[in-house]
């Protein structure tokens, strides 16, 4: 086949991030109600702001805000991680960063699939954080086995969705016909099963150990277990929710409110009970129930630097020895109040935070600027073109997560009181095999961004000589 008449993988991930939104909706159908809470936030937002709304039109990201998911799905085998590889990969997404959510109480580890490239990215930044069950990390050696054969007797792929994948690998893309039955095929991946593949009583042992093992271990596929849209204001919709018949979390995981937003901030409503059945012994059908799923709202900031986020992990673990935040909310007001007061040593505004090289950005010439005022001052460094007016820069939007907002968010949807604890034990190298292929460093990509934009500068500037 020529390569003229595949599909896009922008165009596959599109048609995919749209499947899973109307399915979600329709399986939780307050997820809808979110999306239209989200959608008025933002209108208002940029309604205020025409400043934000210019510079997200001329960065041409404005059209990505309504559009952007980020999914989550929890897998329990290695083969499991490595086929999902392998189907986003044909959607153009690849895994970046790893993440160790032992370390917050959590027995996964994890990455992202999402797409890499500026242009990508802005046609549909869709992603899917991405984790693996830690079976090891089970204290209870029966139950451990138990959980592993029966994670080894399920497929969750479809067979039309392997031969599919298989087909895109061998040929290198799919036409329209075949990628619009992959979508098809792999959103069974995704979908919720409201019968278990094990016994009550193992299902309750599982619940005991810790109720994320339940949840991945439990049934016959993984099933998304949030979609997430984007906010320009997550404040505003957390005041919010409630008067739309949302129960929100007790406290946003991430850094505070600011001035200028840095790295990630999220909150959810609470996951709900589902009614689900389990095979007893006879072979019949008893009814019991389950929690795993929830809505989820996200706030994009800056990405950091290494220092910038060194700086953030200090003062955020500065803010939890002073109050460490209970999952049930308990103790919210005086968490955001520690939260809020270790932040005040982040700079809050664009200029000082890029000048004291704490976040990622991305330089512009600005159009029409004359000539005649850089031909006078050559060479000129970056700091001198933008001192003139002659380069602006923007924020590079944190594309990525965070392990202890992404584990706090668990715990307080999932409940983790009297479960086993785990200790810290990241293994990315482990993971990375499992997955077969290494992981994407996101600080590396960052920088490579950052310095592509420079480039471009220089390109644009020329004659005049762009000095480091």
């Amino acid at each position: 086949m020529n390569s003229a008449t595949f599909t896009s993988t922008d165009v596959i991930r599109g048609s995919f991030s749209t499947a899973m939104s109307a399915m979600y909706r329709t399986e939780v159908p307050a997820y809808g109600t979110l999306l239209e809470l989200v959608a008025q936030v933002n209108d208002d937002t940029l309604a205020a702001s025409p400043k934000l709304r210019h510079r997200l039109e001329q960065t041409e990201t404005l059209d990505r805000i309504s559009e952007e998911r980020h999914g989550a799905i929890r897998v329990g085998t290695p083969a499991e991680l490595a086929m999902l590889r392998r189907a986003f990969a044909v959607m153009g997404m690849y895994p970046v960063g790893y993440y160790d959510l032992s370390e917050a109480g959590v027995p996964v580890h994890s990455t992202a699939f999402r797409p890499v490239g500026d242009e990508a990215l802005k046609i549909n930044p869709f992603r899917v954080f991405t984790s693996l069950l830690r079976l090891d990390l089970i204290d209870d050696g029966a139950l451990r086995e138990e959980a592993r054969k029966t994670l080894a007797a399920r497929q969750i792929f479809t067979d039309k969705a392997i031969l599919l994948i298989e087909k895109a690998e061998a040929a290198g893309g799919l036409d329209a016909a075949d990628a619009a039955l992959l979508v098809k095929e792999i959103l069974e991946t995704f979908r919720w099963h409201d019968q278990a593949s094990v016994s009550s009583d193992l299902y309750r042992r599982l619940h005991d150990a810790h109720r994320l093992i339940a949840d991945v271990v439990s049934f016959k596929g993984p099933h998304i277990n949030h979609l997430t849209p984007r906010t320009l204001d997550i404040d505003a919709v957390q005041k919010l929710m409630p008067a739309h018949g949302i129960a929100p979390k007790a406290v946003i995981e991430g850094p505070p409110t600011r001035e200028c937003p840095i790295l990630l901030r999220q909150t959810s409503f609470k996951a709900l009970e589902e009614a689900v059945s389990f095979r007893d012994e006879e072979g019949t059908w008893a009814k019991g129930s389950h929690t795993a799923r929830f809505g989820e709202i996200e706030q994009r900031g800056v990405a950091l630097t290494p220092k910038g986020r060194a700086l953030y992990d200090r003062l955020l673990a500065q803010a939890r020895e002073v109050v460490r935040p209970a999952p049930d909310g308990s103790n919210a007001a005086a968490y955001i109040a520690a939260l809020s007061e270790a932040f005040k040593a982040f700079p809050d505004d664009w200029n000082t935070i890029r000048q004291q090289g704490l976040g990622y950005f991305r330089y512009t010439p600005v159009e029409g600027f004359p000539r005649a005022a850089l031909s006078a001052r050559e060479p000129a460094s970056l700091e001198t073109l933008v001192a003139m007016g002659a380069v602006v820069f923007d924020p590079i939007v944190y594309e990525d997560f965070l392990p202890v907002s992404a584990a706090g968010i668990f715990q307080s949807n999932l409940g983790d009181n009297g479960a086993q604890k785990f200790a810290a034990s990241p293994s990315q190298q482990e993971f990375e095999a499992h997955l077969g292929m290494p992981v994407l460093d996101e600080f590396a990509h960052y920088e490579g961004l950052e310095k592509a934009s420079i480039a471009r500068c220089r390109r644009d500037l020329q004659p005049v000589a762009l000095v480091d």
